[in-house]
């Protein structure tokens, strides 16, 4: 005689359709207080670091004269197909390192408010100005 072992799947069936009545039960319990305040993470302030942008394109930069808020991030495209930089005159104020061609890089703009002077440092005929204020 040949003998088969029951299946499970009764009882899955049964411990789910459990599980979901006690979850729509949960649900609708109200103590008729405020509904419940979500979890998720709230959309950033108007506080936040701004994001600019400056394009390289045909050996210019885009605009080339950027004003920016203190830390803000910005971002440099490489729209060229040859690398570039965006480095600034002024010691340690900022700096990409070599950005190739298609490549995206950023960098946060200094805290002190005033104007930098950059250029490429592979290309130093293309320069431009970033005002932080």
């Amino acid at each position: 005689m040949l003998v088969r072992p029951r299946s499970r799947t009764p009882h899955m069936v049964v411990a789910i359709a459990v599980l979901c009545l006690l979850i729509a039960l949960a649900g609708c319990s109200s103590s008729g207080g405020p509904a419940p305040t979500s979890t998720l993470p709230s959309a950033p302030s108007s506080t936040s670091v701004s994001e600019e942008r400056i394009v390289i394109k045909d050996f210019r930069f885009e605009p080339a004269d950027l004003t920016v808020a203190p830390g803000a991030r910005v971002s440099v495209v490489n729209e060229d197909s040859a690398p570039h930089t965006v480095t600034a005159q002024a010691a340690d104020a900022f700096d990409t390192g070599t950005v190739e061609g298609g490549e995206t890089a950023t960098f946060t703009a200094p805290s002190a408010a005033g104007t930098y002077r950059y250029l490429c440092g592979i290309h130093p005929s293309m320069s431009g100005a970033l005002t932080v204020r």
